[in-house]
């Protein structure tokens, strides 16, 4: 990707939309100075902050859905970063829709002969005009193959890799100028922009996700429950994407009178699947959600939407595995070495003041019912206390741990009893041995020791 901004800011186009960001942008602050005002006046007390910080999220989230498809994206990317962002924020992004209108098909029939250099009939005997789904970067399609094979055709939207680019620099722009402020500079803004923007890009272009999809299918070649559409290579390029076409039911729309038997089960596959990319593969999804995975009638998984997935680099998977066996059977003295040992930071560190939030931390989340204990609460009070301290993170982290929060949720929603934090500390034993990693002398590292 080209992060240079002079090489994308043609003229005139990308100047008149630049023109187009700033007075939404402009608009944005003034709707926001208002309403900030009115909450000034006639909003006091304990609800002033509560109020503030909902009013931040929702402006930020009405604002990139005015600006389009790229912030649609970028505020999804922002939304998985916890360690960033206040929760109030966090769960305005999650609000954002990636649902556009579907564009003419005329111009789907076209990129794909254009792509191919063939009629669309001879490489489909049948295609549905109407799209089964329409999102800000691409929308997909029902077919069959000259052959009968049943597959969904994915479909970039016209221009939307030239819309991304542009929009990037205009962002990387933007961040360049905030670094000139020491303070904003100490956050990293080009740095992290880049993060938001590169994830973006990638997603425009569809030969990644075939790449992505073949490691999975690699990956878990030995898990006849977990699945990934098979591609059509004959069929596929950067702008189109054909892959088999997948029949089954979402996660979050599994009927509620299903055995607890099959509810379990199928809980237990999504966590198995989800620890053996974070902690054995160190090759992530980082996409997922329950719109994301559908159960066949036999009750398997198959996942889907790889556009976006993370490889992470040996030592990133040791970090991760590290910070990991604090949370699930660490003390809080680990903890503390653990960020000493592989984080960076901004100015001096009152280590004795961290140590002390950081017992709270534990003592508050250990006591807790096993039925109540929330992965994403956990790590979002672990960042709170981080932003405090100026504790930076890295990066690829952020992404596993959100894929943990996910499939911890799911796994709520279908196994409300189920202890995570005792799975992954009984998964991640073998590892840690295997590494000659320090095991804590805890109960909970005790308990998944003979488990």
């Amino acid at each position: 990707m080209c992060h240079d901004a002079p090489a994308l800011l043609r003229w005139p186009g990308n100047a008149l939309h630049f023109l187009f960001l700033v007075l939404v942008v402009w608009f944005a602050a003034i709707t926001y100075g208002l309403a900030r005002l009115g909450i000034a006046l006639f909003v006091w007390g304990d609800q002033r902050p509560r109020a503030l910080a909902h009013l931040r999220g929702w402006m930020l989230r009405v604002t990139m859905t005015t600006l389009g498809a790229t912030f649609i994206k970028l505020g999804q990317v922002m939304s998985t970063r916890p360690d960033l962002f206040a929760p109030e924020i966090i769960s305005q992004l999650r609000v954002l829709q990636d649902r556009l209108p579907p564009f003419a098909f005329r111009k789907v029939k076209a990129t794909i002969e254009a792509d191919f250099g063939k009629p669309l009939g001879e490489l489909f005997s049948q295609f549905d005009e109407t799209p089964v789904a329409a999102a800000s970067v691409a929308q997909v399609h029902r077919a069959n193959l000259k052959d009968g094979r049943e597959v969904a055709v994915k479909v970039l939207r016209p221009g939307v890799r030239r819309q991304v680019e542009r929009d990037a620099a205009i962002l990387i722009g933007g961040a360049k100028l905030a670094a000139l402020r020491a303070v904003w500079r100490a956050n990293d803004p080009v740095g992290h922009t880049r993060h938001f923007v590169e994830a973006i890009h990638d997603q425009s272009d569809l030969t990644i996700e075939a790449a992505n999809y073949a490691r999975f299918q690699t990956n878990f070649a030995g898990k006849p429950n977990v699945s990934f559409p098979a591609i059509v290579d004959d069929v596929s390029s950067p702008r189109v994407l054909t892959m088999q076409f997948i029949r089954g039911t979402k996660v979050d729309a599994l009927p509620a009178d299903l055995p607890p038997a099959t509810k379990a089960k199928i809980a237990e596959t999504i966590r198995m699947t989800m620890f053996k990319m974070c902690f054995e593969d160190g090759f992530v999804h980082a996409d997922l959600h329950p719109g994301n995975m559908v159960i066949t009638d036999d009750y398997k998984l198959v996942v889907f939407d790889a556009g976006l997935a993370k490889l992470l680099a040996d030592d990133i998977l040791i970090q991760f595995i590290d910070m990991t066996k604090c949370l699930a059977m660490g003390t809080p003295e680990d903890l503390i070495a653990h960020l000493k040992r592989f984080h960076s930071y901004v100015g001096e560190i009152d280590w004795e003041a961290l140590r002390i939030e950081v017992q709270a931390f534990s003592v508050k989340f250990r006591g807790k019912d096993v039925a109540k204990l929330e992965y994403g609460e956990l790590i979002g009070e672990m960042f709170a206390i981080g932003r405090k301290y100026h504790v930076h993170p890295v990066t690829d982290m952020m992404l596993v741990f959100v894929a943990l929060i996910t499939a911890q949720g799911i796994g709520k929603m279908l196994e409300p009893d189920h202890n995570v934090f005792g799975a992954v500390a009984q998964f991640l034993m073998p590892i840690l041995m295997k590494r000659n990693e320090h095991i804590p002398d805890t109960a909970e590292a005790k308990r998944a020791a003979v488990s």
